[in-house]
């Protein structure tokens, strides 16, 4: 146990995990020793003989929970990246763990006592002192003894419903794959694609996280198309039956906090504050959204020559944009490197913004071999951090993309930040990886979140980097997305792998023409998850749903989204966000920042757009600060004004 490497900080650059030391074996002592120790030093704050100050109570529960915190970042990330079937009974057993845990901190009524009774005059500790009070009010620190009985049992229900859901769905990734024998049935995938697809004499296209597969944009086989798009939309079944216990457990876990439902207890603690400021605010894009997308469909269904079904839009979905655009996305796709995207791109569009650079530490590595490690330094050559890329899909990790933080910036224990993106792209049997314009696009939005990370500049971890609220923390990330095509930056990154020819004026020119199309398709399918997942989490406590299925009708025919040819962007059997991803009641979050990102983007435009004098405002007033400040009032202090929703309607071509 003495060798257990969760037992010390890391003794490499900027704490980064010893990743070639840690074994599967380390994970359980590490987690039992991590809440037994922070257990203990919170019941020495509680009870504590001095007066209560903010050093003695709030400032010692940022500083307990080394151990814990070390060991859970680790294997959350791998459990995420690159698990495997003894990580997944490590996360059956600890996660209810971890619930009872948290539980025993924030129901501890003698530590309440303490923190109720705290006094400071100083204004980050007043912020942290006020968070700290509202996360242990949230957390139920003043019921009573029966009902706090009752909210332990339901937070434990749900942390171990959670980790079900979550693993029935990566295992539907590949257990659920499109599996072909002959090649021909993949026509329409490029060449590269295809070898890359090959697993012992077959192809098995695995299921990325969300209803529409890329490949359905490609596959020229109308019957291969509706199967991988069933695959898709009934993969992990048992899902459905988890979401409705989730969903009524959460509606009386809310009536107990004294809530009408799982919604109202979410969004109140979020920027938005009130059920009726998300609704007011979806509202307005339901019927322009559903207009443009059933003008789409007319359009695809000429090109089609039948009326199309949902398997066949994205394919005729291309055949229209090219036909009215003269544009083809593949062709973009030698142009788009991933190394080169990076290095000449993300990392280019940071420098030139913020005076960050980039140098890679091939001493250093991660969890896998994919993974590449890059510090981080300020204009002036003092350390940042650590960037680390996960770009590669995988057997045994989740779909989708994200970041997350190893090491959390703080001036408390004078840690600067390591951060982290994982991306799903297939990696090539050989050659260098070509991306998809949408790619391309999702890169920049994570590498958005790992700036968050890298610049905030807080004193308490609580707070750190992207610890804002939920309906805030997508706006940095979505503001990234602006130099994907800004000219500068385009012209750097889009080179064609062989030649490093530039990408033709002409196809640049053909996809800023044809952005806003198929713009009613994408937000339908946006706004049918979001008002699943308010529909799932409106519930009161002691409502039934005895068919999670009809339930989904329902709920989109209410909301006035139900077309049949465009499915929810997430159905319930895979929506890992709102059910194991920390987002229910909250993938609204996605189109509430938009609005943000929109009035930001022409604030950007408005002052000359990638100018570091533009790069140092938004990095002063808002990405260092982390969660220290009110959320709003950090993008007031940046752009001038309260924000409207007009530049986004704009964007989205819904004017």
């Amino acid at each position: 146990m003495a060798e257990n490497p969760f037992f010390a900080p890391s003794g490499l650059p900027y704490q980064l995990p010893p990743f070639k030391e840690i074994r599967e074996e380390h994970y359980l002592p590490a987690f039992e020793r991590g809440m037994a120790e922070q257990l203990a030093e919170v019941a020495a704050v509680a009870s504590g003989e001095d007066p209560p100050t903010f050093d003695n109570t709030v400032a010692a529960l940022e500083r307990s929970g080394r151990i814990l915190g070390r060991v859970a970042t680790v294997f959350y990330s791998y459990a995420a990246s690159n698990t495997s079937d003894a990580l997944m009974e490590i996360e059956k057993r600890i996660s209810p763990e971890l619930s009872k845990h948290s539980d025993a901190i924030r129901l501890d009524r003698a530590l309440w006592a303490r923190l109720k009774q705290v006094t400071t005059d100083d204004p980050e500790q007043a912020w942290l002192l006020e968070k700290y009070r509202e996360d242990f009010v949230r957390a139920g620190a003043d019921l009573s003894e029966s009902e706090q009985d009752r909210l332990r049992a339901l937070n434990l229900e749900l942390s171990t419903l959670s980790t079900e859901f979550s693993q029935n769905l990566l295992r539907a990734s590949t257990g659920s794959a499109l599996v072909v024998t002959d090649a021909k049935e993949l026509d329409g995938l490029d060449e590269a694609t295809v070898k890359s697809l090959e697993k012992d004499g077959r192809y098995v296209l695995p299921l990325l996280n969300f209803t529409n597969q890329p490949a359905l944009a490609q596959l020229t086989d109308r019957e291969v198309r509706r199967r991988l798009y069933t695959l898709s939309v009934e993969r992990a079944p048992q899902n459905f039956e988890l979401a409705i216990k989730m969903a009524t457990l959460r509606a009386e876990r809310a009536a107990l906090l004294g809530f009408p439902s799982h919604a109202a207890y979410v969004v109140a603690d979020q920027t938005a504050k009130t059920v009726e400021a998300v609704e007011e605010m979806l509202d307005q894009l339901v019927d322009p959204a559903v207009r443009n997308a059933r003008e789409e469909a007319e359009a695809l269904a000429e090109q089609a020559g039948f009326p199309i079904e949902p398997w066949d839009w994205s394919f005729y979905a291309e055949k229209v944009r090219r036909a009215r655009y003269d544009f083809d996305a593949d062709a973009m796709r030698p142009y788009l490197e991933l190394s080169r995207v990076y290095r000449d791109g993300v990392f280019k569009a940071a420098s030139l913004l913020y005076g960050v650079t980039f140098t890679e530490r091939p001493d250093l590595s991660g969890y896998h071999e994919d993974v590449e490690v890059f510090e981080v330094f300020n204009e002036d050559g003092s350390e940042l951090g650590l960037f680390l890329l996960d770009p590669y899909a995988r057997p045994g990790k989740r779909g989708g993309a994200w970041m997350n933080n190893l090491v959390d910036q703080s001036f408390l224990f004078g840690e600067k930040p390591v951060v982290m993106n994982n991306l799903n792209i297939t990696k090539p049997a050989e050659g260098p990886a070509l991306l998809s314009y949408d790619e391309v696009t999702t890169a920049f939005h994570e590498f958005g979140h790992a700036l968050h990370g890298l610049f905030s500049e807080v004193r308490f971890p609580r707070v750190s980097g992207t610890s804002v609220p939920r309906d805030f923390v997508e706006y940095p990330s979505q503001v990234n997305e602006m130099w994907v095509t800004w000219p500068e930056i385009l012209a750097s990154y889009a080179r064609h792998h062989e030649t490093g020819e530039p990408m033709p004026a002409e196809l640049v020119d053909k996809l800023k023409a044809a952005d806003n199309f198929n713009q009613g398709f994408q937000t339908v399918e946006y706004l049918a998850a979001t008002l699943l997942d308010w529909a799932w989490h409106k519930l009161g406590a002691g409502e039934s749903v005895p068919d999670s299925e009809a339930f989904e009708a329902a709920a989109l025919e209410a909301a006035r989204i139900a077309l049949p040819e465009v499915r929810p962007r997430y159905r319930t059997n895979y929506f890992a966000h709102i059910f194991s991803g920390g987002y229910s009641a909250g993938y609204y979050s996605y189109i509430w920042s938009e609005v943000l990102d929109a009035e930001s983007v022409a604030w950007f435009k408005e002052n000359g757009g990638l100018k570091r004098a533009n790069g140092d405002h938004f990095r002063r007033e808002l990405l260092s600060r982390g969660g220290s400040v009110d959320a709003l009032t950090s993008f007031r202090n940046f752009r001038g004004r309260e924000p409207g929703i007009r530049p986004l309607l704009e964007r989205r071509g819904l004017i």
